[in-house]
C-alpha cells in the first residue's frame, strides 16, 4: 500500500476545508434568511389581525419612513403597494395651505 505524500494530504485536507467552509456559509445564508421570514411573517401577521392598532402607530410611521429608501426594485415596492400607497394618499388628501409660488420649507 503505498502512502500518500505530506504534501497530497495537505491538498485533501484543505480541498475538504473548502467544502466545509462554503457548507457553513450556506448554513448561515439559510439561518439568515429564515430569521427574516420569521419577523416579516410577524409584522405582517400583527397587521392583518390588528390593522387599526399596528396602521395607525408607530409601527406604521416606521415602515412608510423606512420602505421606500429600502426597498430598490420595483417588484419589490409592489409587494407593499398596499402600506406605501396609504401614504401616497393620505398625502393627496392634505390641504396644500401654501399661497401661490410660494415654496414649501
Amino acid at each position: 500500500m503505498a502512502r500518500r505524500s505530506i504534501q497530497e494530504r495537505l491538498r485533501q485536507l484543505e480541498a475538504r476545508r473548502d467544502v466545509l467552509v462554503a457548507r457553513l456559509g450556506k448554513e448561515q445564508r439559510a439561518r439568515d434568511t429564515r430569521r427574516k421570514i420569521l419577523i416579516g411573517a410577524l409584522v405582517l401577521v400583527r397587521i392583518e389581525r390588528q390593522p387599526e392598532r399596528y396602521l395607525n402607530g408607530r409601527l406604521d410611521e416606521w415602515l412608510r419612513a423606512e420602505l421606500p429608501g429600502f426597498l430598490t426594485r420595483d417588484n419589490d415596492r409592489q409587494l407593499f403597494d398596499d402600506i406605501l400607497e396609504l401614504e401616497k394618499l393620505e398625502q393627496q388628501e392634505k390641504p396644500n395651505d401654501l399661497a401661490d409660488g410660494e415654496e414649501q420649507p
